[in-house]
């Protein structure tokens, strides 16, 4: 998973010694490389510089976490420019930085009309930086940094909302990467109305978490978090107050608001570093209406994400046709006030509640009584998740999600010609009724035609017949057949049935097992299991396309059985197994030399050009990852895996689906992002996988341990800083024909690229890879991690490296611009 933390923002501090203090008095400061250390040192604080700034800021970090995450930025607006910086309190115990000259920066003003006798400043084990009178025994903090939050939200800090004064507590981002000043975007609890949580880009809405349930602000898979933390929302006449605690001592966790405004909730593991459990914004419909308004997002119908509620239609139809979401949608029938009704919609992330009213007592039933007298009540809905409440909306409904099994239920009020269709309250008439009956009986005569050919079709399959799945069909006038249909006695015992001691690995489409015929052939044999979302539709697919395409860069299918239930798949033997098996693996790596690696990338190139360009139908192949390339005894390289393949005619450019399908870490962005793919989305993977051939490191789950870059960036970062060299794989460093890497580096840029026009096609990377082509500059690859956080799921065509090792496919997280 892609995260983009403040971690690698490193404290540059002057010595490697320091020197820790627990607490600092008027007589004390705080300098150079001295630090206050918390009770039981977990956090500490100090003087630091970021970026390849010399100005200076007194910080709060962790302080047994490395790489150095930070907390809060005491003067992020007012940094001191002087080496010589040092902070300390005055008699009444205000903190003040002071730059060395005899000016400084005062950090805080006491607001308590008292005057402390002994101020002592403290930081907490909770990252709460304090001061108290120490001659005062009522606990009591004279100030307190969590009142000042930065771009961090612990455990135990409070965020206000004052309903009297105004103004609120809230995170702030940093204005970049290097930069800890207040950037754009704020995170805060909008009173207007129902309380909201909300990310603002300036004064405009960027994302909106939703409304409190009662557990946790809405449009969040809540049931995981609300077994790790305990969330509370405390609402009085005065002021609303929102925090969060640890359920497990033990946990240390953040909320960080980075300078894109993506808001990551984040646990720390001692084995995989800061781990974001939540996201926000986690995918499209996360940004603030999306559709506008009177609709519905949800991102499952990608990429159709938007639709008009029931009862409402586009308000402009082309523009909504095209995919541009703008105007929303409008009433189909206006409202009359006078039978009214309402259409319920459930699972819903409630609308925006800026402009609601709410009742903490009122039931659902005196709930819809309520709206309906009132004419320009829209809307209404409990409050809380568990059914009690009262909230209702007026005017337009705007920023209205679809969110599973974990939303609510809402009730948009309509006229009541709208719900004609709806017989609640309604009686059938006669016509109707023989609809019904009508309908009831073809469906009964289909449901019977259809069982008897499941059955017919079933016995025929059990003879080995297979025409179950039409294997062989017609086709411009010609018939294409595959080469053999093994009888399923064969393979089982060519495989020992199917023994464990024959297993070569699995992957999504089931077990794969090494073979031996009778007559001494080796081959590999892919088992559908009976638990694999792969069924007979990518069983289908692989079989009808790979008994026709034939080129020494694919693996060649040998044949198929079926058997009752029971779907394989034979292939010729690889005995090197695929290629992830060694340029992953510190020890298999070695076996892979210079030559051995430029060849097999000019063998994926030559098998990719042949599917999009030399054979009869254009095809994509939709999962090329190093899992599926396969070696046979000459380390030649082969694309295996052809379940998610989908073909073109000779004028077909480009197609959309709305199941995105594939490896995370290989699709390009405007699949993973939006389903649309062609051949330039394959282009994309071929690029992932030189880039991780010539590293010898996986894009999966890769940060450089200063920059905490995905691959691709890294790549990217010494590519522009002219050492790219770095990159390479420290097998790889004495090579006597570098050039020759940094041509598949240069090509590999290529063809990760951001937008598909800029990346080349099959044909011109074989021309560049064999030096017959000039080489433009390459431009930021996609997914680029400085830019970048979106919350994709995908789906896998395989589990495993082809058809021999495993690799989990996983939920991508990346970052949005």
């Amino acid at each position: 998973m892609l995260i983009m933390v403040r971690s690698f923002f490193f404290c540059l501090i002057s010595s490697l010694s320091i020197q820790g203090t627990l607490t600092i008095t008027p007589n004390d400061s705080i300098q150079g490389n001295k630090t206050l250390v918390s009770a039981s040192g977990t956090f500490e604080a100090g003087f630091c510089t970021f970026g390849n700034s010399k100005d200076q800021y007194f910080g709060i970090w962790y302080k047994n976490i490395s790489p150095r995450t930070y907390v809060w930025v005491a003067n992020r607006d007012a940094p001191v420019k002087s080496s010589t910086a040092y902070l300390t309190l005055t008699d009444q115990g205000d903190p003040v930085i002071h730059d060395g000259s005899g000016s400084g920066v005062t950090l805080w003003f006491s607001n308590s009309s008292r005057t402390a006798n002994k101020p002592i400043m403290q930081l907490l084990d909770s990252g709460n930086l304090v001061v108290k009178d120490g001659d005062s025994s009522n606990g009591k903090f004279l100030l307190e940094s969590f009142d000042y939050p930065g771009d961090t939200f612990l455990a135990g800090m409070k965020l206000r909302t004052n309903l009297v004064t105004g103004p609120n507590r809230s995170l702030t981002s940093w204005k970049n990467q290097e930069d800890p000043g207040s950037g754009e975007f704020s995170y805060h609890i909008d009173a207007h109305g129902f309380p909201q949580l909300v990310t603002t880009k300036g004064t405009s809405f960027f994302n909106r978490a939703g409304s409190w349930n009662g557990y946790v602000f809405g449009g969040v898979s809540w049931q995981r978090i609300i077994s790790l933390f305990s969330f509370s929302l405390v609402v009085s006449d005065k002021e609303v107050i929102y925090q969060y605690e640890n359920l497990n001592r033990d946990t240390v966790s953040r909320l960080f608001l980075n300078s894109f405004g993506v808001a990551q909730r984040l646990i720390w593991s001692h084995n995989r570093g800061w781990e974001a459990i939540s996201n926000r914004p986690a995918d499209q419909c996360d940004y603030y209406a999306p559709c506008d308004v009177n609709s519905v997002c949800n991102v499952a119908n990608s990429p159709k994400i938007c639709a008009c509620l029931e009862g409402f239609v586009p308000k402009f139809h082309e523009k909504w046709s095209s995919l541009v979401w703008s105007g929303g949608c409008v009433r189909r029938v206006n409202l009359t006030c006078d039978g009214d009704t309402f259409q319920k919609h459930t699972g819903m992330k409630l609308p925006d509640t800026s402009t609601s009213w709410y009742s903490k007592s009122l039931s659902l039933e005196n709930c819809e009584t309520t709206c309906l007298e009132n004419c320009s009540c829209t809307a209404y809905a409990n409050i809380y998740i568990n059914g009690t409440g009262c909230l209702l909306w007026f005017d337009d409904i705007v920023d209205m999600t679809k969110h599973s099994d974990q939303g609510q239920d809402i009730y948009i009020r309509l006229a009541a010609s709208e719900l004609d269709h709806i017989g609640n309250n309604q009686s059938f008439d006669s016509k109707k009724l023989a609809g019904i009956l009508l309908g009831v009986v073809a469906f009964t005569i289909v449901l019977g035609l259809a069982t008897f050919t499941y059955i017919k079709r079933k016995k025929l399959a059990e003879r080995g017949v297979l025409k179950i799945f039409h294997w062989k069909y017609k086709k411009d006038k010609e018939d294409v057949e595959l080469s053999t249909i093994f009888d399923f006695s064969t393979i089982s015992n060519a495989t020992n049935h199917f023994s464990d001691n024959n297993k070569l690995g699995e992957g999504g489409f089931g077990p794969v097992y090494k073979g031996v015929l009778k007559d001494g052939q080796e081959i590999a044999v892919k088992r559908l299991a009976k638990t694999s979302e792969q069924g007979a539709e990518q069983f289908k697919n692989e079989v009808m396309l790979m008994a026709k395409l034939q080129h020494r860069n694919l693996v060649k299918l040998l044949g198929c059985s079926i058997h009752q239930k029971q779907k394989l798949l034979i292939y010729e033997y690889m005995p090197n197994r695929s290629l992830d098996y060694f340029i992953f693996d510190s020890t298999q790596s070695k076996e892979l030399d210079l030559t051995k690696r430029l060849q097999i990338i000019d063998d994926i190139a030559r098998g990719l050009l042949y599917l999009h360009q030399d054979s009869r139908l254009r095809i994509i192949h939709r999962d090329l990852k190093v899992s599926n390339i396969l070696l046979d005894n000459n380390m030649t390289g082969k694309i295996s895996d052809f379940g998610l393949t989908r073909t073109f005619g000779s004028d077909q450019i480009e197609a959309n689906t709305n199941r995105v399908m594939g490896t995370y870490g290989y699709m390009s962005p405007e699949y993973a992002l939006h389903g649309s793919f062609s051949t330039k989305s394959d282009v994309f993977s071929f690029g992932v996988i030189v880039l991780e051939i010539i590293s010898g490191r996986k894009n999966r789950n890769f940060q450089d341990s200063q920059h905490h870059l995905n691959l691709l960036s890294h790549a990217w970062r010494l590519w522009i800083e002219e050492k790219p060299l770095e990159f390479i794989d420290d097998l790889l460093k004495d090579s006597p024909t570098p050039q020759e890497i940094l041509r598949r580096i240069h090509v590999g840029l290529l063809c990760v690229q951001q937008t598909p026009e800029n990346r080349p096609n099959m044909s011109s990377v074989v021309l560049m890879l064999n030096g017959e082509k000039l080489l433009p500059d390459p431009s930021t690859p996609g997914f680029y991690t400085g830019t970048y956080h979106h919350s994709i799921q995908v789906e896998s065509s395989s589990r495993s490296s082809g058809a021999y090792s495993q690799n989990e496919a996983t939920v991508s997280v990346l970052e949005a611009r």
